[in-house]
């Protein structure tokens, strides 16, 4: 009898599976797209984008960057030589551009719903990568809603 409520409980293999493929999927590519959105922060801000920068606004080692980078650029999202600066490819930006407007919806939501802009920009930082099209639509639907009343 408990077994059967066990079982009961579980749901459809193949629908569990399908969900931590995405979550798996979203966490591959959230390192790149932060990466991204990053280097052309600084490019807009300072004309080029350094290792050495990327490493003290991520909080990591220049080693960690220089993997990540060499990674970006055989996915052909970055362009890099050795001691030179890091630009984006067209694929570069426009993954950084749809990162750049995921998250604005997402912190414009969570602003709308109460929270504190500061809060709201570190969570979005995480949820950004992990909301589906139709979710990021629906959130912006909504606030568009909550800003107007």
């Amino acid at each position: 009898m408990e077994d059967q409520q066990d079982r009961r409980i579980l749901e459809d293999a193949e629908l569990q599976a399908a969900k931590f493929e995405r979550v798996r999927e979203a966490h591959k590519t959230e390192v790149a797209e932060d990466y991204v959105e990053l280097i052309d922060d600084l490019i807009k801000a300072n004309g080029e984008a350094r290792v050495v920068e990327i490493a003290g606004r991520m909080g990591v080692s220049h080693a960690t960057v220089n993997k990540i980078i060499a990674r970006l650029q055989r996915e052909g999202l970055v362009i890099s030589r050795p001691y030179r600066s890091i630009f984006l490819t067209d694929e570069g930006q426009a993954m950084a551009d749809e990162a750049r407007h995921r998250h604005e919806i997402v912190v414009r939501f969570l602003k709308a719903a109460g929270v504190s802009d500061e809060t709201a920009e570190m969570d979005a930082e995480g949820l950004e990568h992990h909301v589906s099209e139709e979710t990021l639509k629906a959130l912006e639907a909504l606030t568009l809603r909550i800003e107007q009343d």
